[in-house]
């Protein structure tokens, strides 16, 4: 039986416990995705939370991607979670759902991303399919292995169902957002993603995972953030994003030129 390959390859560096480095679009052209997948990342993330990045150019962007030889991430606006069977029957290897503050929450979104026996994901998938290197009954079989689903961790509310959030079979991974979990964790008075308190905060939420065997991933605006988060455990980065980067090439090669 030949073996999933783009769409198992983040699950199977999960599971040999490599480190994953990802780009990070929100800009709706998608050759902005397509030029950072041909780059030195392992994984390409697609925002629909902030931006301007619609569904439509978020599928249209995933087989750019996964021909560029890499695993493609969705993530979709709050509560949206009808969009995450789309995602993954397009060809996406995980979703990255934001703000999932309940068990409800965690329950509805693994039941979207998940085959039965374990969720309720329909049949439809065809870029997935396609990209997996399955016949359709080896997929239905396979796919709850590798369509990841990354609940999103910043907020109190999160922090204090961690445990019961990670013990859900249907959630896979957790994802980190530090300016939200910042704004949290300050009452709502500032946003300071590097602050001592986000770090602490990140180590618990490593550890909690880490002993459940699930892995952290961690939204960092800058490299150094992403380099700080590897160092706190985090299997997982995306090194800011696609407008980050442009600006800060853009500042950089003017200053030269200016200078």
């Amino acid at each position: 039986m030949p073996k999933p390959t783009i769409l198992s390859s983040l699950a199977d560096r999960f599971s040999r416990g490599e480190t994953v480095v990802s780009a990070w679009c929100g800009l709706p052209d998608v050759s902005t995705a397509a030029i950072l997948a041909q780059e030195d990342f392992d994984a390409v993330v697609l925002d629909m939370q902030h931006g301007p990045l619609t569904l439509g150019e978020a599928i249209r962007a995933i087989p750019l991607i996964n021909a560029a030889g890499k695993p493609a991430i969705g993530r979709i606006p709050v509560g949206e979670f009808q969009n995450v069977s789309k995602l993954l029957d397009s060809g996406a290897s995980g979703v990255i759902a934001p703000m999932i503050n309940t068990l409800e929450d965690a329950r509805t979104f693994a039941a979207y991303a998940k085959y039965p026996p374990l969720g309720e994901r329909s049949w439809g998938s065809y870029g997935g399919l396609g990209a997996s290197g399955l016949d359709p009954n080896s997929y239905l079989r396979e796919a709850n292995g590798f369509s990841l689903s990354f609940a999103m961790i910043e907020t109190r509310e999160a922090m204090a169902i961690l445990d019961d959030i990670l013990a859900l079979d249907g959630i896979d991974a957790v994802f980190v957002g530090p300016s939200d979990l910042s704004i949290a964790l300050f009452g709502g008075q500032r946003i300071d993603a590097t602050a001592p308190e986000v770090d602490e905060a990140i180590k618990h939420i490593v550890a909690r995972a880490s002993a459940v065997g699930k892995p952290v991933a961690v939204y960092a605006p800058s490299a150094e953030r992403a380099k700080a988060a590897l160092d706190l455990g985090a299997k997982m980065v995306t090194v800011m994003s696609d407008t980050a980067l442009l600006r800060s090439a853009a500042q950089r090669a003017l200053g030269i030129v200016r200078g």
